[in-house]
């Protein structure tokens, strides 16, 4: 059960409904997440600022972003934050769901490239604890990747970071939408819902 339960639209001020119901529209449901953070509405407003920077149409794929988010938060151990991003490639940025179910095995398979498991490399690497990173895997990247590209890497590690802690310490409640696309996309052994659900 989650240990700050989350405000209903009907609970938030109009300008903060406004903007969760046009996250609504797009995802198919509202995050438990962003409605627990609204009991600080500054927190939840300065949130959706940086999550519109990172995931704003740029220099990086947009179906890569995700798939960085559920391999940091494999590693991070945040299944909730796991089951958003697999949903997020696979119905908001239509990628192929053969490779984001793969996305575990992106060292060995032949569906990931040599830039996607450089960047998937960092992110693995980057969700641990202590953190792993090296100068090396920074100039894998750089035979990859443009600066921008780098700067976009590290914008979407650095969101999760902080989402991965702030929904495994709450045990934030997974919403059915992507505790549906990660059922479906992973095996039992790559994930599973734990304290984000009672049926899970």
């Amino acid at each position: 059960m989650t240990r700050i339960a989350p405000l209903s639209l009907e609970e938030l001020p109009k300008e903060t409904r406004k903007s969760l119901e046009y996250a609504q529209s797009i995802m198919g449901f509202t995050a438990n997440d962003v409605l627990a953070m609204a009991h600080w509405p500054e927190l939840l407003a300065a949130m959706e600022q940086l999550v519109g920077v990172i995931y704003k149409p740029g220099e990086l794929d947009d179906v890569l972003k995700r798939m960085i988010g559920t391999i940091i938060s494999g590693a991070s151990g945040c299944r909730y934050c796991q089951a958003h991003t697999a949903h997020g490639a696979a119905k908001m940025a239509g990628g192929d769901a053969e490779k984001i179910a793969a996305v575990w095995d992106y060292q060995t398979s032949d569906l990931f490239d040599p830039a996607e498991r450089a960047a998937l490399d960092l992110a693995l690497a980057a969700g641990q604890q202590p953190n792993a990173a090296t100068d090396a895997h920074f100039r894998e990247l750089e035979k990859y990747f443009s600066r921008q590209q780098i700067m976009e890497i590290m914008g979407v590690i650095g969101l999760f970071g902080f989402l991965n802690r702030w929904n495994d310490t709450l045990a934030t409640e997974l919403e059915d939408q992507p505790f549906d696309a990660a059922r479906s996309l992973y095996s039992k052994d790559q994930w599973e819902a734990g304290k984000h659900r009672q049926d899970g």
